[in-house]
């Protein structure tokens, strides 16, 4: 058994701000991956699936972001879990908006959610920081955490959290790497995924595309003669 955990809020009020991208995340894994229906038990709305053989419990705290430990430890005490069995995702300031990073262990940086589970799990869990962007001044960030996406950021957000779910397996897999390379076409390491176009990330596919050089008609021809190549 692991733990995928969200952080957020609870309720319609909180429901579409940044803070709840956490939420958001591990909806879109109940949505798009085998899991049953949601229950409540743990202080959380919780969900139990399989991905890649390994039985996966998907939680979501109701207890408010600044005491989500508390849902958190008690499922892991209550399956006998180790803080290495829990993957959080959470809502990362530092980061900017539709980036991704996969880390272990680590401070909290200020974020109270991610404080509770240091207090009630240790903090040798994986976190799953996703960018939200920072406003740019210290007095903005308030706002901007409690306040809502813009209808322009569905463009990235949307299929962000598709990505997430379609490559969660590999998140059961070593140290992540692989995981933010799907997420972010090589990104994350600044190397190339080779990977087959079927599988390429949503927000790749939906960058502007290199031109191809053209095989046949008069360019064609041109630049045969010039880089010594076969003619027609």
């Amino acid at each position: 058994m692991k733990i995928f955990a969200g952080l957020g809020n609870p309720g319609s009020k909180y429901q579409g701000n940044r803070h709840n991208i956490g939420f958001m995340a591990i909806d879109a894994i109940h949505r798009k991956l085998p899991f049953g229906p949601w229950s409540k038990k743990f202080k959380a709305e919780i969900s139990e699936g399989d991905i890649g053989g390994e039985k996966i419990l998907l939680m979501k705290p109701q207890t408010f972001m600044n005491l989500s430990g508390e849902s958190v430890g008690e499922a892991m005490r209550f399956y006998k879990l180790a803080p290495a069995d829990i993957t959080v995702f959470h809502d990362e300031l530092d980061l900017p908006a539709a980036k991704v990073r996969v880390k272990i262990g680590g401070g909290h940086g200020g974020h109270n959610g991610l404080k509770s589970m240091d207090a009630h799990c240790g903090r040798d869990y994986r976190r799953v920081r996703l960018g939200i962007g920072h406003p740019g001044a210290k007095e903005l960030v308030h706002n901007h955490v409690l306040g809502d996406f813009a209808k322009a950021d569905q463009t990235w957000l949307d299929p962000l959290l598709d990505d997430i779910a379609l490559h969660a397996q590999l998140l059961l897999e070593g140290d992540g790497s692989q995981f933010m390379n799907r997420l972010a076409g090589g990104e994350a390491k600044g190397e190339p995924l080779k990977a087959k176009p079927a599988g390429q990330s949503h927000i790749r596919q939906a960058r502007p595309q290199s031109q191809k050089t053209p095989t046949i008609g008069p360019m064609a021809d041109m630049l045969k003669k010039l880089l010594g190549g076969p003619s027609d």
